[in-house]
């Protein structure tokens, strides 16, 4: 029988605690059985979680485990824990290692036979697809995009064909930005929605087509504030290429009408399909 106490051997355990993303009713009962049983918390910002196990009436040392300490850091924790300490791994909220340190500590533990033990809960992506009315039977999380343009452009240009509804990470600053190469790379008529501040006060949805929902977001005063989980719908499952026959049709009556990028900039809006495998289809039709 599994249990949360630890291994025969004499080593601690690791154990990935999830901690709320917003709300704090949302710490399991389990997760705070082992927070307050552990010898050591590892957790992203100290300060942060700090006050998570004030409000739990927890008191315990902590180290910092970040994304710039963490190859330095982990093969002290790792000592520790052999020695039969056991540890907590907690980020600043919802799951570690979901765009979150530690994977070089778990990697090494699970590399050095060390017990690794998860504490379910909070996720802000899974908590997000499940009220987003999009497919969930398979999905593809991206995590944040790189925060540059043309690099975003790129992983969204790979990504045009993915019949997995597309989940991403993104920061209050740069979500219209993504949203805007979403529907270069994409199209317009994609469907997103969008989650922020999820099980906080101000909760809040966007959803509808890319177009709508970069509109509702300058219309809101307070779009600007709050993490969120970008959603996208994968792209048809025909089984077609990435331009259908209907497609060639579009772009060879505009091509007859408009000049080249005119004329796939109309298609892209009217058909929803990535602008650039139009651009290139274009060029083959208008050479042909």
């Amino acid at each position: 029988m599994h249990t949360d106490t630890p291994s025969a051997s004499g080593a601690g355990t690791l154990f990935i605690v999830a901690t709320p993303i917003g709300n704090l009713d949302d710490l399991s009962r389990r997760a705070e059985q082992v927070l307050a049983s552990v010898d050591l918390v590892a957790a992203e910002d100290t300060r942060h979680s700090g006050r998570l196990l004030q409000h739990l009436g927890v008191s315990k040392a902590m180290w910092p485990l970040h994304d710039h300490n963490e190859r330095a850091r982990s093969d002290a924790l790792l000592e520790r824990i052999a020695g039969g300490e056991s540890v907590a791994l907690i980020s600043d909220a919802g799951t570690p290692l979901i765009s979150d340190p530690g994977y070089v500590l778990v990697r090494a533990a699970r590399q050095r036979g060390i017990r690794v033990v998860p504490v379910p809960g909070a996720c802000a992506m899974v908590a997000a697809l499940s009220a987003a009315g999009l497919p969930t039977d398979r999905f593809l999380f991206a995590g944040f995009l790189p925060a540059k343009a043309v690099a975003r452009g790129k992983v969204l240009e790979s990504l045009s064909r993915e019949v997995a509804t597309l989940v991403f990470y993104e920061s209050p600053r740069r979500v219209v930005a993504l949203l805007e190469d979403v529907r270069s790379a994409l199209g317009a008529e994609r469907e997103v929605v969008l989650a922020r501040e999820l099980t906080k006060a101000f909760e809040t949805w966007y959803a509808g087509s890319v177009a709508d929902v970069i509109e509702a977001l300058h219309a809101d005063a307070h779009s600007g504030k709050g993490e969120y989980v970008v959603m996208v719908s994968g792209a048809p499952s025909s089984g077609q290429g990435p331009v259908a026959v209907d497609g060639d049709r579009v772009l060879s009556l505009l091509i007859a009408e408009l000049p080249l990028k005119k004329a796939v900039k109309v298609a892209a809006e009217l058909t929803g399909l990535a602008r650039n495998d139009l651009y290139q289809r274009a060029l083959e039709l208008k050479d042909g």
